[in-house]
């Protein structure tokens, strides 16, 4: 199992917006020092909270501080932006980390970003196929383009100069395109199908219950099925809340403080997603009644903490439960305390993985 990194930051309303930016910024710094395989960083244009506001600046800002982690969108969403603007500044920034950019992609989640763009009451997963539909066409093209759309039509033809570059739009260092993934936040999610079907792989989101993240993976293989592939567990991501800590106590105190930065985090995302009709991802069954679900029974489930044995045996038991996946995606969350923050980034990457790819090893030579 790989080790990577996954962060829809969630800071504190009152916190210096450049200190946050400073602290996630070293948390990538640090897990790619760390030998984190891949990180991610989220995005939205109209939350205090999760205030970064565009994955693509951020990850351009730490291009060059990082030397071997693959970094991520995680993710742009798809229809608040032109795809003609995604495809050119996705082009550069792939260019720019020398070709260790990982695309993903998503229709964006947040209801006040969909407002402020103008398709709140617009059909976003339509906008969202649209939009990534014509980045790979421009990418797989050549100018004038004349991509015509229900939301966005592209061409350079009345501007085109051909020998003197005028008119083109920059394509990415990999070829044909950077590695695609999508964002699976849905039990039972279609969506992963129909990913999969087109080369597409999955992230399993960290606010899942393990219930609903199991049930991603016999839709995955449906879609390679369909897309005539193998369906490779070491392609499925998954992201988990963790908090790792030298001793037991410090470990429970700082997870599960009401005003700590786990319980923050989960704080927020249950008042939105609740107002938001979606309360069922924290269910543990579907026909769980609504007002059983609280904040403490969310936390309870969605977060591993404890000493690097600890956790590792959590992680063991969690992977039994939802089935093999080739990266565990570590959830950012706010460095509320720093110097706790970077250590149990230090301890899952030293002390935890190991001991889960030995545990891994033990139960595949088991089974044979």
């Amino acid at each position: 199992m790989n080790l990577g990194f996954f962060t829809m930051p969630i800071h504190p309303l009152d916190k210096d917006w450049r200190q946050s930016l400073r602290e996630d910024r070293e948390a990538f710094v640090l897990a790619d020092e760390l030998g984190f395989t891949e990180a991610y960083v989220g995005e939205h244009s109209t939350d205090k909270a999760e205030n970064i506001t565009s994955c693509i600046a951020f990850l351009a800002w730490i291009a060059a501080a990082t030397r071997n982690i693959k970094l991520g969108t995680g993710t742009v969403n798809m229809p608040n932006t032109h795809p003609a603007a995604v495809a050119a500044s996705l082009a550069m920034l792939d260019h720019m980390l020398d070709g260790r950019l990982i695309f993903g992609i998503s229709p964006g989640g947040l209801l006040s970003d969909a407002e402020l763009f103008g398709n709140l009451d617009a059909n976003r997963n339509e906008m969202f196929l649209e939009a990534i539909n014509q980045v790979l066409e421009i990418w797989a093209g050549e100018p004038p383009y004349n991509i015509e759309g229900k939301y966005w039509n592209i061409t350079t033809q009345r501007t085109l100069i051909r020998d003197i570059g005028q008119g083109f739009i920059a394509r990415p260092m990999q070829r044909p395109h950077p590695p695609i993934v999508v964002t699976a936040v849905a039990p039972f999610s279609k969506g992963v199908t129909e990913a999969a079907a087109r080369g597409w792989d999955p992230i399993s989101a960290n606010f899942l219950m393990p219930a609903w993240v199991k049930s991603h993976w016999p839709k995955y293989v449906e879609g390679c099925e369909r897309g005539g592939r193998a369906a490779e567990p070491a392609n499925w991501r998954v992201a988990k809340s963790v908090f790792v800590a030298k001793d037991a106590a410090t470990a429970k105190a700082y997870a599960t403080d009401p005003d700590g930065p786990y319980v923050y985090y989960y704080r927020s995302l249950f008042t939105k997603l609740k107002k938001n009709g979606r309360v069922e991802l924290f269910k543990t069954r579907r026909d769980q009644p609504d007002d059983e679900v609280t904040l403490e029974m969310i936390c309870d489930k969605l977060i591993i903490h404890g000493t690097a044995d600890s956790v590792a045996d959590q992680v063991l038991a969690f992977q039994d439960e939802v089935g093999a996946f080739g990266t565990l995606l570590y959830a950012g969350k706010d460095w509320k305390d720093p110097e706790l923050g970077r250590q149990s980034m230090i301890l899952m990457a030293e002390k935890v993985m190991p001991r889960v790819n030995a545990g891994t090893a033990k139960q595949s030579s088991a089974a044979e």
